[in-house]
């Protein structure tokens, strides 16, 4: 029976990716494990034609998966799409819940690579820039779904962001909305979406007005703080929250607040998860492309784990303003 890369992989107690770069004598591999590797290739009469390589089974692959947020639909999603597609290629994946937690994102991707991994999946944001740029440095295939990271120069999928964020307040000044407030979290993509928002309000001749974002993180503190301003004399008319994780906590708030959606107030959210079709009046939401950016996501993973690719790509897909009930004409 011939030898495989898998078997090198497993007697050396290292990862295919890690084998594979020591035959094509590329990524960042210490000496020690270069030299573990090569006496291994040299054991099992391992040949490094081209023949033998296309040998790896992917059923022995294993690919990590972390998620910032478990309770945030939109991860739900992304990671039921990821393992569909994992699946369907014969993949294991391994899920962590990271909780926004920098240390846990340190102690997650120790204990993956303690398991030769062969790739990491990271979906939406992720705290700790530097262990990142540490497991880059290893030479770990890494994709990232939901956002980019340009220092990181690793393949990412994501939704343009920026897009999103300028149709939703191009459709609230097409309603007649001037005051409109952005709800935001601390992110990448977030940020980018409010980008968008800054950009669409300068092509309306409109000035920014930095007051109008509020910075929060979760739907307790988006409906706190939504009591807080729309009890204001000058209250926003329209609010753009960035989740529709804070847009439920906004439609809570105003509710508190003796408000109607959307006579009174008018509300879009992002990602268009199941909470903007169950809450009521139902939500307008950008909606991702979530199945595509799965899939989309294991594939680059194994086209960088097989080698088959050597340039960082980044896959823009672009998002769509799902209309529903929460948005109407502001009088002038």
């Amino acid at each position: 029976m011939r030898t495989t890369i898998y078997d090198v992989a497993q007697k050396a107690e290292v990862s295919m990716s890690t084998v594979s770069m020591v035959m094509n004598n590329k990524g960042s591999i210490s000496d020690a494990t270069r030299k573990k590797v090569m006496k291994v290739l040299e054991e099992l009469q391992f040949t490094s034609s081209r023949s033998s390589i296309v040998l790896k089974k992917r059923s022995a692959y294993t690919v990590g998966l972390l998620i910032p947020n478990l309770e945030n639909p939109l991860f739900v999603e992304i990671a039921k799409n990821v393992c569909q597609r994992g699946h369907e290629l014969g993949l294991s994946v391994v899920i962590c819940n990271t909780e926004n937690d920098a240390e846990k994102e340190v102690q997650y991707i120790t204990r993956l690579k303690e398991k030769n991994l062969d790739g990491l999946i990271l979906a939406g944001g992720f705290e700790n820039d530097a262990i990142l740029q540490e497991v880059v440095g290893e030479g770990l295939p890494i994709v990232l779904i939901g956002q980019n990271i340009p220092s990181l120069g690793v393949d990412s999928v994501h939704v343009d962001d920026c897009l999103g964020g300028y149709q939703v307040t191009e459709h609230f000044l097409s309603l007649g909305h001037q005051t409109i407030a952005v709800f935001t979290e601390n992110t990448r993509s977030s940020k980018e979406r409010l980008h968008g928002y800054h950009q669409a309000i300068k092509d309306a001749g409109l000035e920014y007005n930095e007051s109008l974002v509020f910075v929060c993180d979760s739907t307790v503190s988006s409906k706190q703080l939504a009591k807080q301003i729309l009890g204001l004399i000058n209250r926003p008319t329209a609010i753009f929250a960035c989740n529709d994780l804070l847009a439920v906590g906004i439609m809570q708030g105003a509710k508190e607040r003796g408000l109607r959606v959307p006579h009174d107030l008018s509300i879009i959210g992002f990602d268009n998860t199941i909470l903007s079709r169950s809450i009521d009046p139902p939500l307008t939401s950008v909606d991702q492309p979530i199945e595509e950016m799965g899939r989309q996501g294991i594939d680059l993973l194994i086209e960088r784990i097989e080698g088959h690719e050597k340039t960082k790509r980044q896959v823009i897909l672009f998002p769509k303003v799902i209309f529903r009930n929460s948005t109407k004409t502001h009088p002038i």
